[in-house]
């Protein structure tokens, strides 16, 4: 190999249109942008959703409802749920720790403990929120219901 023979890369040399360059190259004048419109001029930039001045998708479609920024969003996770993993693996102490290691919950979730299904066991539930019927359940067995303050 030597200063004769070298070349660049395939691909890396890409021989565009050279536009704006004169009449006789055939890319001149308005240099392949056509007549006057804010996309001949120079640092135009389309808005995000523009159609063209056509009303656009997101102002077309209705819109209703109301939606709270401060709402808390629950995970619920039923009694039968608890009362099989006392089956199963013989646990009585659940918390937001042992949901997760249960595949439950996840690390940011609001825990709330909700009634379906029936309890056999005295269990401790440490959570953010209980159904009044979970509550109750878990009180009646002798169980501790202790809410996590968020």
């Amino acid at each position: 190999m030597d200063l004769s023979n070298l070349k660049p890369a395939p691909g890396s040399v890409k021989k565009g249109k050279r536009i704006g360059r004169g009449q006789g190259s055939g890319k001149g004048g308005t240099s392949t942008k056509g007549h006057k419109g804010a996309q001949s001029r120079s640092g135009y930039k389309r808005k995000a959703g523009f159609e063209g001045g056509q009303m656009p998708l997101y102002r077309r479609v209705p819109k209703y409802g109301f939606k709270n920024i401060n709402r808390k969003e629950y995970l619920g996770v039923n009694l039968d749920v608890l009362q099989k993993l006392v089956d199963a693996k013989g646990l009585t102490v659940f918390d937001q720790e042992v949901l997760i290691g249960n595949g439950l919950a996840s690390k940011h979730d609001l825990i709330k403990i909700l009634g379906r299904g029936e309890l056999k066991t005295k269990i401790d539930v440490t959570a953010h929120a209980f159904s009044k019927s979970a509550l109750e359940a878990i009180e009646s067995l002798g169980g501790v219901a202790t809410k996590i303050n968020s």
